[in-house]
């Protein structure tokens, strides 16, 4: 970075960043915890685990929107000293700095099995199922503003940090074709030109 330019991650791309290990950890959880007919039995583990799956997908989905929607309408154009973060380095470093969050998460919904077959694996995968859906709310905003949103990636370090946290100041924004990801933080199906 030179004559002040910053490192920028796309702020989809951090939401959906989680969405598929909380989601895959969440099935094999509530797989595993099927084995086991815990206190409540199985089919009481079940319902209370798909209710648990519908909330959470719910509150995790809507949580800091008005945050968001404040920092998308005040955010800045990035500069062209900006240094636009991969996809791919934006989830490995997101991955890294949650991993022991990830595993504790893991392990406590396998514990809760004991008591509640499948329940804490199914509000995990709905913690991810949220992600997916707020990551596709940001795209959706992000293709009717035709701006793309980034984050300054110092902002985002430590394990609990995200996109809307405290930390964060503000966003900065592109067009819609920059980075190598498509609105929404998903992989972009064909290379886009800047």
């Amino acid at each position: 970075m030179t004559r002040g330019g910053q490192g920028l991650a796309r702020v989809a791309v951090v939401v959906r960043a989680g969405a598929a290990p909380l989601w895959w950890l969440g099935v094999l959880a509530a797989g595993i915890g099927l084995l086991a007919p815990g206190l409540t039995g199985r089919r009481i583990g079940v319902l209370a685990g798909a209710a648990l799956f519908v909330l959470a997908t719910a509150v995790v989905a809507r949580a800091r929107r008005k945050r968001y929607t404040a920092l998308a309408a005040a955010a800045s154009r990035a500069g062209k000293h900006d240094v636009l973060q991969d996809r791919a380095v934006t989830v490995r470093n997101w991955r890294r700095g949650h991993r022991w969050w990830l595993l504790l998460a893991f392990l406590a919904a396998l514990g809760s099995a004991f008591a509640a077959p499948a329940a804490g694996g199914m509000l995990l995968a709905g913690c991810g199922a949220g992600l997916w859906l707020k990551s596709a709310w940001l795209g959706r905003r992000e293709q009717a503003g035709e701006a793309l949103l980034w984050v300054r990636v110092d902002w985002l370090r430590g394990g609990a940090a995200h996109p809307a946290g405290k930390r964060v100041k503000a966003y900065r924004s592109t067009g819609i074709a920059a980075g190598d990801a498509a609105p929404g933080g998903a992989r972009r199906k064909s290379p886009a030109l800047v």
